[in-house]
């Protein structure tokens, strides 16, 4: 009699312990396999975070310098700020001042005009007389001139500049000489300073220099004649300057005396 079935059965058996064995060995590696996902899943959230957080810490220490320079370009400027607004606060204080007393000084003005005025023609009417018209003209009033006395006295400025700077000077220049007797001619003017005032004819055979203690011309002789073009020559740049030997306008004592 034969024993199969039994062992069949009993096979069969054991084949269905090892098949529910390898079932539950797989749904512990499901578990685990879940496990380990969640896990990886939770790192990348929380390094995720971190990188945020790191982002954020960043983002607000750019913040913070950013505020730190913006602070300290404010202080640097109000600082200035500060500084301008002392010296305008002390110009308008002498704006201030100034302006108290402008009454008084535009008052005073037209007494310091006719002072100078009166000075400058005392000068020029004593000074030896080169150009007198045209220096007279700069210090007498005309129509076409300001007629206020600020303006005017700034006028008067630039006259004494120029009657100054005349004394600094050698120079020439052509035009009418009218002689006690005879009729006017042409001749050529030397001017040394305020020292010495000559005339030439253009053919050299007459010359003179101005005499101030007796209001005249006086003749020159032909060696002080020589002189004078040597001198006409070096205010017309023909010549370089050189010692010339003339007789002076005026007498030491007198310019010593006078203003220069």
């Amino acid at each position: 009699m034969l024993k199969r079935p039994f062992f069949a059965l009993h096979g069969g058996w054991l084949a269905g312990v090892l098949v529910s064995g390898t079932l539950m060995a797989s749904d512990e590696t499901v578990d685990q396999a879940a496990q380990s996902v969640e896990a990886q899943q939770a790192q990348s959230a929380l390094q995720q975070q971190i990188d945020e957080a790191d982002d954020a810490a960043r983002s607000a220490i750019e913040e913070l310098r950013r505020l730190e320079r913006e602070t300290r370009q404010m202080e640097a400027s109000n600082a200035a700020l500060s500084g301008r607004l002392a010296s305008e606060a002390e110009r308008q204080q002498r704006l201030g001042q100034a302006l108290d007393t402008l009454s008084d000084t535009r008052a005073a003005l037209p007494a310091v005009e006719q002072d100078m005025t009166e000075q400058l023609i005392s000068w020029i009417e004593s000074d030896l007389p080169f150009l007198k018209a045209e220096r007279l003209a700069r210090v007498q009033p005309t129509e076409q001139q300001p007629s206020e006395s600020a303006a005017r006295i700034a006028n008067l400025l630039e006259a004494w500049r120029a009657e100054l700077a005349y004394g600094r000077e050698v120079d020439s220049w052509r035009g009418r000489l009218q002689l006690a007797e005879g009729n006017p001619r042409e001749v050529d003017y030397l001017r040394i300073g305020r020292i010495g005032f000559y005339y030439l004819t253009p053919d050299g055979r007459e010359g003179g220099v101005w005499d101030k203690a007796s209001g005249e011309w006086q003749a020159l002789d032909e060696s002080a004649r020589r002189e004078v073009r040597n001198g006409l020559r070096i205010a017309d740049d023909q010549r370089t300057p050189e010692l010339l030997r003339l007789p002076l306008s005026i007498i030491a004592n007198d310019h010593a005396g006078g203003q220069q």
